[in-house]
């Protein structure tokens, strides 16, 4: 059997022959273009890179300068009186009375409130009827001595003049037991009469402590109690007022960081802020370092008191203050800038090695990898000790080092004590970049 569709199929192919044609010409053509255009780019870029000289690097510098220095510690403490009392009660018993109020002024011996005292006055009266009770019975004792006393001579009188035939030794000798007995009675009467008169100073001493009074001349910080209320007065004394005895003489308390309570010293200056005077600098002279520790969240601290003029009263108890601690001062010294005396150069590439490594060059060009100067910072953190270091000047167009011997400094400039040096001289303090 004939396949009679096959001429057709031929017609089908051959027209698409001739379609396909001129489209797979336009793709090979579209193709080797690219091809050409990335060939020239990759040759542009690399010619360009060996072309192109080496950037010469750029140095930010500060200049050295004379002038003084001032090193500050910062410390941070709480405002106090410099006497300050807590008035209480040793009496339990309802305050009758308050007659003192915040921020008064009280003066020695003035009332600051009153305990009611219906017991106490109560107690007292029948102390002194046990008084005059005692003292009744100290008569009555004697009158019996005297009874005894004149009973015994009378039987010696008589024992004397019947020669010992009319008294018996028996009667006598009672007699001398009744009057001993009648002396032990009167001196434990007279015993009692003092034991009553001391209750009784005891309560007449409750009684006048149930006024309270003030011990000092001062103002009234605080007040912790009403009319009314009970004062329970059995294992500590309660605190019924807190005075100040003067403010125009105050305390900053500050605590003192262990690694720098060594440069701290007595009659050192100060300056320091509260929160409300943000604008204000108060004086202050310290007057104590104290040698006991305190160890807050792992921080040893040590505490530290200064000395505050408060004249104007401005300042208040409780307030928190930073204060800055002069700890030494240097005047019309060499100062460099820090900056200068922790910069080291970077470390210099092998430009022969990059030109020779034409892909790596252009691969590190599209990603840079990090600066390889942080082993060379390592070492000269290493060797570098607290008083010889170096600064860096540039000469002739390079870095050209200088060693100094260093001093005191305030955090932002270091004072040179041994240094070629001279004010104005331009030091490097970092590297910069320049832009492409």
């Amino acid at each position: 059997m004939q396949d009679t569709s096959s001429p057709e199929k031929s017609e089908v192919a051959a027209i698409l022959t001739r379609g396909s044609a001129p489209g797979r010409k336009l793709w090979l053509q579209r193709l080797l273009l690219a091809a050409v255009l990335l060939a020239a780019g990759a040759a542009a870029l690399f010619w360009w890179q060996r072309e192109t000289p080496a950037t010469t690097p750029q140095y930010k510098t500060q200049p050295v300068q004379r002038g003084d220095l001032k090193v500050i510690i910062t410390a941070t403490g709480n405002l106090a009186p410099v006497n300050q009392v807590q008035v209480g009660s040793e009496l339990s018993g309802i305050i009758k009375s308050v007659e003192a109020d915040y921020n008064d002024r009280v003066r020695v011996g003035q009332v600051l409130a009153r305990l009611d005292t219906s017991k106490l006055e109560a107690q007292v009266l029948q102390s002194r009827a046990s008084l005059e009770a005692a003292r009744a019975k100290v008569l009555q004792t004697k009158a019996t001595v005297e009874e005894t006393t004149r009973n015994l001579e009378r039987l010696q009188s008589v024992l004397e003049m019947s020669q010992g035939k009319a008294v018996s030794k028996h009667d006598l000798g009672a007699a001398r037991a009744a009057l001993d007995r009648a002396s032990a009675d009167q001196a434990s009467a007279e015993a009692t009469v003092n034991q009553t008169e001391a209750a009784l100073k005891a309560i007449e001493t409750d009684l006048a402590r149930a006024v309270i009074h003030s011990p000092i001349n001062g103002v009234v910080l605080s007040r912790s109690v009403e009319p009314g209320q009970t004062v329970a007065a059995s294992l500590q004394a309660p605190v019924l007022f807190s005075l100040a005895e003067d403010l125009a003489k105050m305390e900053l308390h500050v605590d003192v960081d262990e690694a720098d309570v060594g440069q701290v010293k007595a009659e050192q200056t100060a300056t320091f802020t509260v929160d409300a005077y943000p604008e204000r600098s108060f004086p202050a002279r310290i007057s104590q370092v104290r040698y006991g520790s305190k160890t807050v969240g792992g921080v040893v601290t040590y505490e530290t008191l200064l000395e505050v003029d408060n004249a104007d009263l401005s300042l208040r108890p409780g307030m928190t203050a930073t204060a800055n601690i002069v700890v030494k001062e240097v005047t019309n010294a060499l100062l460099v800038p820090n900056a200068a005396l922790r910069f080291v150069p970077p470390v210099k590439t092998n430009d022969n090695s990059s030109k020779a490594q034409g892909g790596a060059s252009v691969l590190s060009r599209l990603f840079p990898r990090p600066r390889h100067d942080a082993p060379a910072r390592k070492e000269a953190n290493e060797k570098g000790v607290k008083k010889a270091q170096r600064v860096w000047v540039i000469r002739e167009g390079s870095l050209t080092q200088i060693p100094v011997t260093t001093g005191a400094t305030d955090g932002a400039f270091t004072e040179i004590t041994e240094s070629d040096l001279q004010p104005g001289q331009e030091l490097v303090v970092d590297n910069v970049n320049p832009k492409p």
